[in-house]
């Protein structure tokens, strides 16, 4: 993803792309049940970079085993590229959390562009006052152990009912979190900046009277005007 396809996704809001991605026939990109803990109103785009969980063992999901350098967890935290979001599928289960607030500010740290999961995230109050954006389906204090069992890192998985695979591109707001397919990403964002113009153009029209007749969606007539008014601009 260059820079230029960065910023617009930046710039664009979910609901835009998620009415793109539907003309293509996308209809199951937007992740379900998670929301944005942050404060803050931060936007988050980046490449996906995941991790599953299945449901844990009471005689394999000890404490002990967070010792080990190579659980997926820790080395999901210590190895996520940069600029990457770390998106974990928890199979829509937050009676536990998926991580808590060390690891996010590890992550933070690091570089990592945001954190999505299905599940919970415990200390969600210390998550919520960062920079980076996570986003979950609820704070929850019970350790990850007690649910979960991390296995794979950068697989195809499921988060919120919807399929990520490594290095689609994720994107947030206040909506929430769509997936778009990084072979895809780049003419996405290119239409997504020309719609976005025409919806703000549009905005102005409404909040100055008009109706929405032929203006949304536009005529061919509308179409027309909204050319000239782009020449005179």
């Amino acid at each position: 993803m260059d820079n230029a396809t960065r910023d617009i996704f930046m710039a664009v809001g979910t609901a835009t792309l998620c009415t793109l991605l539907f003309k293509r026939g996308l209809r199951n990109v937007f992740v379900q049940g998670v929301r944005r803990l942050n404060t803050n109103s931060v936007r988050m785009v980046g490449h996906a970079y995941t991790l599953r969980y299945i449901p844990a063992r009471e005689d394999i999901d000890v404490m002990e085993i967070f010792r080990d350098p190579d659980h997926p967890q820790r080395v999901a935290v210590e190895q996520i590229p940069e600029d990457q979001v770390l998106v974990m599928d928890c199979r829509g289960d937050a009676s536990a959390a998926s991580a808590g607030s060390i690891l996010a500010a590890r992550l933070q740290v690091r570089g990592c562009a945001g954190i999505v999961t299905d599940g919970g995230l415990r200390d969600s109050e210390s998550i919520a006052a960062l920079s980076m954006p996570v986003f979950c389906a609820s704070p929850s204090a019970p350790p990850n152990l007690t649910r979960h069992h991390a296995v794979d890192l950068n697989v195809p998985i499921g988060c919120g009912s919807v399929a990520v695979y490594p290095n689609d591109v994720i994107v947030g707001d206040g909506d929430g979190v769509i997936v778009i397919p990084s072979e895809i990403a780049a003419e996405i964002a290119h239409e997504a900046d020309g719609m976005d113009a025409f919806e703000k153009w549009v905005t102005r029209q409404v909040a100055g009277g008009r109706s929405i007749v032929g203006l949304y969606p536009p005529g061919e007539k509308t179409l027309q005007e909204y050319e000239q008014w782009k020449k005179n601009q």
